[in-house]
């Protein structure tokens, strides 16, 4: 499915680059949604005090570090409501899940409570579309930009490829958003899974 990107070439930028770009282009034109796409199952993140607590075996605190988040995504939130865009995630989730799964569902469970509108699939729904390998992990930013975000072998992440072409943002936040449509609500999601949280 890597024709979603049309073959348009794009900037390979390492990671330091990616974050500050992104930064650069976060909310720099009004009126667009952000639309992401999650594929993988497991990443790294240690520079995540909630997900170093939850390797350690402390969830409680891993939750508690989680809980914490609230004002900060209500901010962000408040600042997209201000740039007339919404924040839209799709999570493939596979099962059984992973011990990356089990943190950050309740992570995304307390994004969508402040404001990011967050949907769950499964591999079923997508497997049309992974013949050639797994979708990649996408964010689209304003009218044109498009991050195909990449990792290395143990997950952490290491840059992204930046698209810039409005009909590439357009093809990308067409799809995700049809994955949307039929994905389930995260909320409804966690309120049936046995997750600790």
């Amino acid at each position: 499915m890597r024709d979603l990107l049309g073959g348009v070439s794009g900037d390979r930028l390492p990671h330091a680059e990616y974050k500050a770009d992104f930064r650069q282009r976060d909310f720099a034109v009004d009126g667009y949604d952000s639309w992401k796409l999650e594929r993988r199952q497991d990443f790294q993140q240690p520079e995540d005090a909630s997900w170093r607590a939850f390797l350690e075996g402390d969830r409680s605190k891993a939750w508690e570090l989680i809980e914490a988040r609230r004002d900060e995504l209500l901010q962000l939130s408040r600042l997209a409501d201000d740039h007339a865009c919404r924040l839209l995630r799709v999570r493939v989730v596979e099962f059984p899940l992973i011990p990356y799964m089990e943190w950050e569902l309740p992570l995304l469970r307390v994004r969508a409570e402040c404001g990011e509108l967050i949907r769950v699939v499964g591999p079923e729904l997508i497997a049309p579309y992974e013949l050639d390998g797994p979708l990649p992990e996408l964010i689209t930013l304003g009218s044109d930009t498009v991050y195909d975000i990449t990792y290395d072998a143990v997950g952490l992440a290491d840059g992204a490829t930046r698209f810039l072409d409005r009909a590439t943002r357009d093809r990308v936040a067409d799809f995700v958003s049809r994955l949307y449509d039929r994905g389930e609500d995260i909320e409804s999601f966690m309120a049936r899974l046995p997750v600790e949280r």
